[in-house]
């Protein structure tokens, strides 16, 4: 049976590769992009019109960029559903969208073609076609790895700085996020609500009250 969501595991490696910017950069391509990889071609909001460098409050804006990832995520786990035909394992899917989250590709690109016609051992060498630019490798061999093996990448989650004209700086992360608080904000608590009190059952008439009221005469009887 094909898994239909990422799993947590996934989520985590797909974050991890992406890192979080909490401000809009220009990514490799001069593409306008926020917090987790996100483009205006995914929908509302557009990184453009956001305001520029680093936020005051930067546990609101890291908050706001998972949130918008978690909107995002679902339109790359539609697109794959619809391009591959066979059953998929979660790590299989896991890997095809962090593909295709990155690249835009999974209905055109030749691993889905060997995927679908029961070529698993090509579609895992058909990862490696999508390479440029060359920094993008590493990440590519590891979507690989997971895609045959289920190897998930482990490690903290980078929280990069922008400059107001949208450069990142990659030498030092301003923070790194563990596993767990990544998880806590892609699973945020749900707010507590009591349970609903069963309601009263309404006094008996009519000839059942009667009936109740001789039964509590003969047991006050006995």
């Amino acid at each position: 049976m094909t898994a239909k969501k990422m799993s947590g595991r996934g989520l985590l490696s797909l974050v991890r590769h992406e890192g979080i910017v909490p401000g809009p950069y220009r990514d490799v391509n001069q593409v306008w992009t926020f917090g987790i990889g996100h483009t205006r071609a995914a929908g509302s909001p557009d990184p453009a019109t956001m305001p520029r460098g680093m936020p005051d409050d930067l546990d609101a804006l890291i908050r706001e960029a998972f949130k918008i990832f978690k909107a995002d995520i679902e339109s790359y786990e539609a697109a794959v559903l619809r391009a591959v035909k066979v059953p998929l394992a979660p790590h299989e899917f896991d890997a095809l969208v962090s593909f295709h989250f990155n690249t835009g590709g999974i209905a055109r690109a030749a691993l889905t073609r060997h995927l679908n016609a029961g070529d698993r051992v090509a579609a895992a060498d058909a990862f490696l076609n999508w390479r440029r630019p060359a920094s993008i490798l590493p990440r590519r061999e590891a979507e690989q790895r997971l895609f045959l093996h289920g190897r998930y990448p482990g490690g903290t989650i980078p929280v990069w700085s922008v400059d107001p004209a949208g450069r990142v700086n990659f030498r030092r992360p301003v923070r790194q996020l563990s596993g767990d608080e990544a998880l806590a904000l892609l699973h945020p608590a749900e707010p507590f609500k009591p349970p609903a009190r069963k309601p009263m059952r309404p006094a008996p008439s009519g000839w059942l009250a009667q009936l109740a009221a001789h039964a509590a005469n003969l047991f006050r009887k006995a």
